[in-house]
């Protein structure tokens, strides 16, 4: 019997792109052709809402509550009516459709406007005259803002816009708050589970799972759950995802599983792959299940089997499928103006991981020692592309995230490499660790393949706490690399930390100053700072004295288990200096304040940096020396070049070399021999194979070097020295800085 899977995203998440986990789990069962379709239920529940019909609802259940109202929403509820003749026209803006509204928008009558508008500040100057779009957007982000301010006031206290009733699964160790939540339907429920309905009676499954990610997931699976389980009993439930991975790795409370049949841990292919095959049995064998939570007897108990395969290999899980999903009615948001900020909310991006877990692995408040980071497993990159190339036929979006924890540096050149060979135009952005390995000519090259963004943990700026977090990078190294991505017009977004275990008020203050420097240099475009937690996982939370911390005594109450409260035993008061941390930062973003001493972003007295004026100034032009680039390979990312032999006046032959980029032309010229040789290293050293045959095979190149010939070695610095040896009447080094060759590497010739 064929079974049928129905994989839910629940409410509610980022909503300007596809959560990517039944993505995944959808291409994996579609290489095993097993019958499967994916909803994204929270970006239905929300369009549901925000919708004609949704407002009409809304106003007209709190119409009731309104002697309660605060004046904000009051206000909203006086506007009812033009909120409900608004909407489907904003939405519809913000899917990407009825653009010409823009300017209508942006004429300040048209949206009515509350609380969220208050604070608006020279939004012409964040977006210029030319930025109608983007500030339409901005506008109608805070428009839904207010309407989610009115829901959560007078509708749905749990509601926020990207999570619902998050407070519930932070820190959850009881299972007692939620399960009382659960007895009773909101407003938000009541649309979601009309909704789920519909998906059921159409779809009929066999099989329902559900992705929690986040705490803003949980409330709203288990609501799921429950429908299910009291309407069709016979459809059986397993949930996972990465809040079950991290949070209930030792639960222990019966009651979860009035909601679910199933729970897994970790990579979801192997254990859905089993639950899928006990569907035709009346009496499943359960000691075939692998990382699977279920209740037998009335006890909650832990199945796996040791000897089923554990994993499916990264190369063979399928490529991530984004059918079923309506892409068109995404939300492209802008809730904050920076321009790296904006990734997270505006536009509809492809998710794909390079790798499973992370390379590095060795940061010590990082759950380091969980099979999804721990367990580092890179994928081919001839299979990369030929995921992305599926996904772009597939979706029509050329628009990727790559979602690992950190992507690995030499993984990202042979892919931006096979990128421009193919002659694949994408834009992409992801996580990276700020290591040496991204010099300038990586980043060019990265940016050449369509990097536009990164992400990576700074976390705090001390050498002696990057040491104690064994973050691998220094602070001189970091400066280095985020000004290597920002000289290739790669935004940087730097995560940020405080209150770090024994952390003092010193290197706090230290910590802020090299930030501000950073900003001060334009070297990081945007950043967050984040409060430590102490998670039970992490190599602090396993070894908590080698941190200088001791852990309360920990209550678990059945439930999630992850979260650890501590005292720091020798470090500072970190809570106050939060609100400062944030404040200057908030300014930084925005160009403001790199030049205001740093006690003017606190309300008490902080000590004076140890940091020298000028160290990322200092870091930034540090120079590497020659002698360590002649290992490194060549590579030209540069036009087609063209060679030619010229006679003077006299008589006298020269040899030139012209290269046709998309916007310019560069004339080279040399001796015949130099010339030669250096045109051959081109041609070898190219990464682009976009040249059509009747050019490459013109007397315009003189002769194609194969592909295949390219293979044999690698060219790198130290063979082009070697064969300009016997031609060159002065050192290498200074030819490598003559015009001819700073012309050249400026064109397009890099050193990785």
């Amino acid at each position: 019997m064929t079974q049928r899977i129905l994989l839910i995203t629940p409410p509610l998440i980022q909503p300007n792109t596809p959560y990517p986990a039944t993505v995944y789990l959808k291409g994996f069962l579609n290489s095993g052709k097993i019958d499967n379709k994916q909803i994204d239920l929270s970006l239905e529940t929300l369009l549901s809402i925000f919708s004609k019909k949704g407002l009409t609802e809304l106003f007209k259940y709190s119409s009731d509550k309104i002697n309660s109202f605060s004046d904000n929403a009051l206000r909203i509820f006086s506007l009812s009516g033009e909120y409900i003749s608004t909407i489907d026209n904003v939405i519809s803006f913000l899917q990407g459709k009825n653009q010409n509204l823009s300017q209508l928008i942006c004429d300040d009558q048209y949206l009515p406007q509350a609380s969220r508008f208050e604070n608006i500040h020279e939004l012409d100057q964040a977006f210029g005259s030319m930025g109608y779009r983007d500030k339409a957007r901005h506008l109608a982000t805070l428009y839904l803002e207010d309407l989610c301010d009115f829901i959560t006031e007078v509708a749905d206290q749990k509601f926020g816009f990207s999570r619902y009733a998050e407070s519930l699964g932070r820190c959850a160790s009881s299972f007692d708050e939620i399960y009382a939540a659960l007895k009773e339907r909101s407003f938000t429920d009541c649309i979601m589970l009309e909704l789920l309905e519909n998906h059921i009676k159409e779809y009929k499954p066999d099989m329902v799972v559900i992705t929690i990610p986040f705490p803003g997931n949980l409330y709203s699976a288990l609501t799921c759950g429950k429908y299910i389980k009291e309407k069709y009993p016979d459809i059986k439930i397993e949930m996972g995802g990465g809040f079950v991975n991290t949070e209930l790795r030792s639960l222990q409370d019966e009651r979860m599983f009035e909601f679910t049949d199933y729970l897994t841990l970790d990579d979801g292919e192997i254990p859905l792959l089993k639950l899928i095959g006990s569907l035709d049995s009346e009496n499943p064998d359960s000691s075939e299940f692998v990382r699977t939570f279920m209740l037998k007897d009335g006890k909650v108990v832990y199945v796996n089997n040791e000897e089923s395969i554990q994993n499916i290999p990264m190369s063979d899980a399928g490529t991530p499928d984004y059918g079923d999903l309506h892409l068109d009615k995404y939300l492209s948001l802008i809730d904050v103006v920076n321009p790296m900020h904006k990734l997270w909310s505006d536009g509809r991006w492809n998710k794909l991981t390079l790798a499973h877990g992370c390379y590095w692995g060795k940061c010590s408040f990082c759950d380091c020692s969980l099979d999804y980071i721990g367990r580092y497993e890179p994928v081919p990159v001839n299979i990369l592309v030929d995921r992305i190339e599926e996904m772009i036929n597939k979706t029509g979006e050329n628009g990727f995230h790559f979602v690992d924890e950190a992507a690995p540096p030499v993984l990202l050149k042979e892919l931006a490499i096979e990128i421009l060979k193919r002659g694949i135009n994408i834009t992409w952005w992801t996580n990276v660790r700020f290591e040496k390995t991204y010099t300038d000519d990586l980043c060019r090259l990265l940016k050449a393949s369509g990097c536009i963004a990164v992400a990576g943990g700074l976390e705090v700026a001390s050498e002696r706490i990057l040491k104690l977090i064994n973050k691998g990078v220094s602070i001189e190294q970091v400066a280095k690399v985020t000004s290597s991505f920002v000289k290739s017009d790669i935004m940087v977004h730097a995560y940020l930390m405080y209150g770090f275990p024994s952390q003092t008020e010193q290197e706090t203050i230290d910590s802020l100053e090299v930030v501000r420097q950073l900003f001060e240099a334009g070297v990081v475009n945007s950043g967050f700072w984040h409060r430590f937690a102490l998670t039970a996982h992490s190599p602090v939370g396993l070894n908590p004295d080698k941190f200088n911390i001791k852990p309360h005594q920990h209550k678990f109450g059945g439930f999630a288990d992850n979260d650890r409260f501590y005292d720091d035993l020798t470090g500072a008061d970190h809570e106050i200096y939060g609100d400062g941390l944030r404040k200057s930062l908030y300014n930084f973003m925005h160009g403001i304040g790199t030049d205001f001493p740093l006690n003017s972003w606190f309300d008490f007295r902080i000590p004076k940096t140890k940091i020298k004026r000028n160290l990322i100034y200092n870091s930034i032009n540090k120079e590497e020396h020659f002698e360590r680039l002649l290992n490194k390979e060549l590579i030209w990312i540069g036009g087609l070049p063209l060679k030619r032999t010229i006679k003077q006046k006299g008589g006298r032959h020269i040899t030139e070399i012209t290269i046709n980029n998309k916007t310019s032309v560069v004339e080279l010229s040399e001796t015949s021999d130099i010339c030669d040789i250096v045109y051959d290293m081109l041609l070898r050293c190219s990464v682009k194979n976009n040249i059509p045959d009747f050019i490459a095979d013109s007397d315009l190149i003189g002769k194609r070097v194969k592909s295949e010939d390219k293979e044999i070695r690698k060219y790198r610095l130290k063979d082009l020295k070697e064969n300009l040896r016997p031609y060159l009447n002065i050192d290498f080094e200074s030819f490598c800085k003559s015009e001819f060759m700073t012309d050249l590497f400026e064109t397009g010739l890099l050193i990785i």
